[in-house]
């Protein structure tokens, strides 16, 4: 009895030692990438929580000097953070604070390429479309009305498309297209929200152009 397991047990072996020869290997380094890619997202995870550590107490600075009103230090902070740290989110807000603090120190074409970088670079949509808005806004007052447009162009989150098409409507109306612009100022006036006030400044250009819009509200009261 003893010797029958013996021998099964032998041959059980040889079919492991088999299997392993025809398979070991690829086991081996699909085990290797699993637990590389595990170590690699512990690494990465430790990695991303050290670049935000540094990341935002280098925007803090950035904060500091915005409210101190200290344009040059900013823009030269923001520099080294969006070298240093250019994926993280700390360096989107303080391009958009250091573009603020520019434009309010006349520095409008730092301004618009601290916003340049925004609207290139950012990640995070709402950023970009932020940036892209206030940069058509800086370049509209520049009368740089086609650079202003195509800066326009292009998918926006839907929290920022009224806005979009309102500024578009302002260039256009700079440009003379006043047909073009009460175009743009209907979308803008239809997207926004009827509880926000901007909806009125809007419904003022539209009256101003002759297009006044109909209260959608009250016109679908009267109707019997």
């Amino acid at each position: 009895m003893a010797t029958h397991l013996d021998l099964e047990e032998q041959e059980q072996l040889d079919q492991l030692k088999h299997f392993w020869r025809a398979y070991g290997n690829l086991i081996t380094w699909t085990l290797v990438l699993v637990f590389g890619a595990y170590a690699a997202w512990n690494g990465w995870n430790y990695w991303q929580r050290d670049q935000a550590s540094k990341a935002g107490g280098m925007y803090d600075e950035v904060e500091r000097a915005v409210l101190a009103g200290e344009a040059d230090r900013a823009a030269k902070v923001f520099a080294d953070l969006k070298d240093r740290y250019p994926g993280t989110t700390f360096a989107e807000q303080a391009a958009l604070l250091t573009a603020q603090v520019q434009f309010d120190k006349g520095q409008i074409d730092a301004a618009q390429a601290t916003l340049a970088w925004v609207a290139d670079k950012a990640r995070e949509p709402e950023y970009s479309a932020g940036a892209r808005l206030r940069l058509a806004g800086l370049l509209l007052d520049a009368k740089q009305y086609d650079e202003a447009l195509a800066r326009l162009a292009g998918d926006v989150p839907p929290s920022y498309e009224a806005l979009v098409a309102d500024r578009r409507g302002d260039i256009l109306l700079a440009q003379g297209k006043n047909a073009e612009a009460v175009a743009a100022y209907q979308v803008a006036f239809k997207g926004m929200d009827r509880t926000l006030d901007y909806r009125r400044l809007i419904e003022a250009k539209l009256t101003a152009l002759g297009a006044a819009p109909v209260d959608e509200a009250a016109s679908a009261a009267a109707k019997p």
